[in-house]
Parts: C-alpha cells; structure tokens; sequence
C-alpha cells in the first residue's frame, strides 16, 4: 500500500514537472491531486519531490519555488501566505539512532508545521516535529531542529533566533 502510493506521488509530480507553465489549469490540477490539502492560489514551481503528497497541507497563496523536497511521512502543514525559497527540504522521515535497530529498517516521522506568513529561506532544511512559529523568516541555508517562535528571524546551523521582528514588518 506504501509503495503505490509513493508511485502515485511520483507519477503526480513528474506530470507537474512536465507541463508547460501556460498551463495552470492542469497545473493545478495535478496540485491538487498530488496534495492532502492546497488552499486557492498555491504555486508550486517544479521540480518538486514528496514521498506521498497525502499527508500535506498548504494554505492559501503559499508559494513553493523550484527543488523543494517534502519527505511527508507523517503530517507537513503549511498556513497561508507562506514563501518557501528554491532547495528547501521539509522532512518528517526519522530513524533510530542505534545502528542495529536503523539495520532492522525501523522508522518512524514526526510532524512539520510552518505557521502563517512564515518565509523559509533558500536551501534551509526542516527537521522532523519541527513547528516554526506565524511571521517567522529563517534565513536561508538554516538547518531548523528545534521549533522557531513567531515573529522571529532565526539562522543558521543550527538555526538560532537572533532578532525579534517587529509585528507586522
């Protein structure tokens, strides 16, 4: 059952990353075929890669620009009016530490939330149950592990806050 629904997820997205952009009607269509959830006026530019497509929500008017990576093993939930620069990978996919169970193929996910009006920088990874707070901008390159609070600008490796944005800027 995973397995064929990860062929679905790939044939989806490779329909997306072969049409032509003067086809936003059939654009959109694979979109929202491929998503859990797509709120009005998302945009997706290819090539885009997901495990499922299932498991992820966008809100309105996100825009996700080109080489995104979404490993959707468990829930992606991104609120409206989000700008995810180009290379961004979002991952839920998580393995044990201990390399004898890692051997065994145990894994499991751990849920990504991405608030309103949040901006996740080119290049900039997204670690498994991860929550990065409304109106927070990571910079680009950022490798996120714990969760950013709202209205913050975090960087990079790892991502740390190191300025508090004022409401509305």
């Amino acid at each position: 059952m995973l397995a064929a629904a990860r062929a679905r997820a790939r044939a989806l997205t490779r329909t997306l990353d072969e049409l032509p952009p003067d086809r936003e009607d059939a654009r959109r269509e694979s979109i929202e075929r491929l998503l859990g959830r797509c709120g009005r006026r998302v945009r997706i530019e290819p090539p885009f890669r997901c495990d499922y497509g299932t498991n992820i929500e966008l809100g309105d008017d996100v825009f996700v620009n080109f080489n995104c990576v979404v490993l959707d093993c468990a829930p992606v939930r991104v609120g409206a009016r989000v700008l995810i620069g180009s290379g961004v990978q979002l991952l839920t996919a998580t393995h044990p530490l201990d390399a004898t169970r890692r051997r065994l193929g145990l894994e499991s996910a751990l849920p990504v939330v991405i608030g309103e009006d949040a901006w996740i920088g080119s290049g900039a990874i997204v670690c498994p149950g991860v929550t990065i707070g409304a109106r927070a901008v990571i910079g680009a390159g950022s490798v996120v592990v714990a969760d950013v609070p709202a209205d913050v600008l975090a960087v990079g490796n790892p991502c740390r806050v190191v300025r508090v944005l004022a409401s509305g800027a």
